[in-house]
């Protein structure tokens, strides 16, 4: 075997390969999002039998449900070039025109988290959207004046976890919103298999039920869970089919509980049950509690135990349900669970 052929730059170079495989290459192989699939794959047939620039899409929904996986699945439909950029990156008109003037007839433009956008640049964007051109101020004062500067026809393909942020008349230049939802168990089983098989991981029915029963819903917690199982598999077994009590094992490892808390998710649920005795509790009060960022509490721990029913918000804080008590085997008061639920 020679020497670049295990050299760290090769392995890198094969393990992004593996992850870039990981992602789908087109709607069939998509798995989960069904009613979004058949939306987007009219669309983009109408497109094409027109032969057309696709209309404008905007995916909406909680991180990691594949969004980005989307774009790069309209693009190549569309049998295009994909040129990708993020809100943050986005701070001025300047950066936005340079952006749009370069794209190539047909291309497909993605802005992932488009609601962090300047405002100078959406304003700039609206015009781009709808006719396909921007207008360019040259100079300063009363001597200033704007040229108009034609785009070629493209398809923006727009990514946000908080569409609430967006300015009306941006949303409503998309021809099409897609909203993802969370995958149910077998859904995500399917998206285990497909990973593991990319992979090389043999797993049974059990082990990726286990795995889909601990990944919050979300693809990307599932692909990188199977990736940690696959680790703990190749150190403690010299890369043998991991059997139930190895995913087990790794998961616990990493702080991964039956129902998918982890350290962090675990850490605000006893807080808000033990310290603040269920609350209400304010967010940035529960956030300095546990060490971490109101934003972060707020975004990652709060979406995913508000839907399985461990917290509530009301006008007056966080307040803890009574499937947090028994989730961490603490009894309810019954006066204070009653208040709480009157509250919601």
């Amino acid at each position: 075997m020679s020497d670049e052929a295990t050299s760290p730059r090769a392995q890198d170079d094969s393990e992004l390969a593996i992850e870039g495989a990981l992602r789908p290459a087109s709607l069939e192989e998509f798995v989960g999002q069904q009613k979004v699939r058949a939306q987007l794959q009219l669309l983009l047939s109408a497109a094409k039998i027109q032969e057309r620039a696709a209309d404008h899409i905007l995916l909406a929904g909680p991180p990691g449900l594949g969004k980005t996986t989307l774009a790069m699945i309209v693009a190549h439909e569309c049998g295009a070039p994909l040129r990708m950029s993020s809100g943050p990156a986005i701070q001025h008109a300047g950066d936005l025109a340079a952006l749009l003037s370069s794209l190539q007839p047909g291309e497909v433009l993605f802005i992932d988290e488009i609601h962090r956008m300047a405002r100078s640049a959406e304003e700039m964007l609206y015009l781009a959207m709808e006719d396909y051109r921007i207008d360019i101020m040259v100079g300063k004062g009363a001597g200033a004046t704007s040229i108009p500067l034609e785009l070629a026809p493209f398809t923006l393909v727009g990514a946000t976890t908080r569409s609430g942020l967006l300015p009306n008349p941006l949303r409503d230049r998309f021809g099409f919103t897609a909203h993802l939802e969370y995958y149910d168990p077998e859904e995500l089983e399917r998206v285990i298999g497909r990973s593991s098989d990319v992979l090389g991981v043999d797993l049974g029915a059990a082990e990726r039920s286990e795995i889909a029963r601990r990944s919050r819903g979300t693809p990307r917690i599932a692909n990188r869970l199977l990736r940690r199982v696959r680790d703990y598999a190749l150190v403690e077994h010299a890369g043998s089919a991991p059997g139930l009590i190895d995913v087990r094992a790794a998961l616990e490892l990493y702080d991964v509980d039956a129902i998918g808390l982890d350290r962090l998710d675990r850490a605000v649920l006893d807080a808000l049950v033990r310290r603040f005795r269920g609350g209400p509790v304010g967010l940035s009060t529960l956030a300095v509690t546990v060490g971490e960022e109101a934003d972060t509490v707020e975004s990652v721990v709060e979406p995913y135990l508000v839907r399985i029913g461990f917290m509530g918000r009301t006008p007056r804080g966080r307040i803890a349900m009574p499937e947090a008590y028994e989730h961490l085997g603490v009894g309810a008061p019954r006066a204070q669970e009653a208040l709480k639920l009157d509250e919601l």
